[in-house]
């Protein structure tokens, strides 16, 4: 039987208007976490197109648009030139409100109650759809947001280890430097370049991270300064081993544990005590112990001073989060201590972590 030549052209019309096939869910997913990723940098960040991109592969759409706080957009694929797309973000940004006008749409973007910017989009796009792209680039913003501000929190913590240098010790230091100017000018001179580069390590700008060993120069070097001020009320054991000491830690861990000993484990102290501080690989971790024989604490005491309810102690507190940050819950500071039976604060550290570069 045979069919008509217009029956056959609306066949091929129907075959040309079939729908493309919808992605695999595994597809999606991808492409939504590659959306998530673009967006760690913000809106207005250097892969902002890229995520456009990804978005626009999810609703299937002509054009993306994510705009920023300043109305920059970020745009993959075609907006209609007829519609003032300007202005729709615009009205967007003052109102927090959605806004459409023909098939172009555009979405507020709000992050922790507060407008992060807008979503454009022109094509045919579900609501249900849109709904869950604008949750999934909401919740790479929160995440964003989050790192960001767990990273300025990091470094307000690192400013404050370095306001932490005791008036009194420095006083105390200067005091025995200018002491022995005359009776022993060597000896002034050594403790004075001592100083110095104490001062210099514990204030100057270093970057997130250094190595064991500079912060075992560190340590040595402050203890130098105290077992001057202290005399022979201060007895001194560092030892280091050669595999650890090219390890990278973050900056100013160690020395905060050695200052807590002297100040709060041997000065009061009428008869001092002893320090030793040991460095060593324990399988694939490296391991630090800063042990003191002074007056020692009531664990319950010990564990308020981790959780930053320590008074004079805060450079523990501050220094077990750091390493948590770093490292995950699994690592941070053991403190191991009893009423008048001294206290010992173990670092336990990989020997390399990605990402933890000196």
């Amino acid at each position: 039987m045979s069919v008509p030549a217009d029956r056959e052209l609306d066949r091929d019309a129907l075959r040309l208007r079939r729908p493309r096939p919808r992605a695999e869910p595994a597809g999606t997913l991808e492409t939504a976490r590659h959306v998530a990723e673009d967006l760690a940098d913000g809106l207005a960040g250097p892969r902002a197109r890229a995520a456009a991109r990804g978005i626009r592969r999810l609703l299937e759409v002509e054009g993306v648009g994510l705009a920023d706080l300043t109305g920059g957009l970020a745009l993959s694929g075609r907006l209609p030139a007829e519609v003032d797309t300007a202005a729709m973000v615009e009205d967007v940004l003052h109102t927090e409100s959605r806004c459409g006008r023909g098939q172009v749409i555009a979405l507020p973007l709000i992050v922790h109650d507060e407008m992060a910017g807008a979503l454009l989009v022109s094509g045919r796009a579900g609501r249900a759809a849109l709904r869950e792209v604008a949750g999934v680039i909401v919740a790479a913003l929160e995440r964003g947001h989050l790192e960001a501000s767990a990273e300025h929190a990091a470094q307000a913590e690192l400013r404050a280890l370095r306001a932490e240098i005791s008036p009194h010790f420095v006083y105390n230091a200067l005091t025995v430097i200018a002491g022995l100017v005359r009776s022993e000018p060597a000896r002034s001179r050594e403790l004075m370049l001592d100083f110095a580069d104490y001062i210099r390590y514990s204030l100057a700008r270093h970057g997130e991270y250094t190595t064991v060993a500079d912060e075992f120069h560190a340590i040595e070097t402050y203890l130098a300064l105290q077992r001057a001020v202290l005399g022979d009320r201060l007895r001194v054991q560092v030892r280091v081993a050669p595999e650890v000491l090219a390890v990278a830690i973050p900056y100013l861990v160690l020395q905060p544990i050695v200052e807590n000993a002297v100040r709060h484990g041997i000065e009061p102290c009428a008869g001092g005590g002893h320090v030793q501080v040991t460095g060593e690989a324990e399988g694939a971790d490296c391991v630090i112990s800063v042990e003191d024989s002074g007056t020692g604490m009531h664990p319950a005491a010990a564990e308020a001073v981790l959780a930053g309810h320590g008074g004079g102690s805060m450079g523990l507190a501050n220094v077990d989060r750091r390493l948590r940050n770093v490292y995950g819950p699994w690592f941070g500071l053991v403190v191991e201590t009893a009423e008048g039976d001294g206290t010992r604060v173990l670092v336990r550290v990989p020997m390399f972590q990605p990402g933890v570069m000196p």
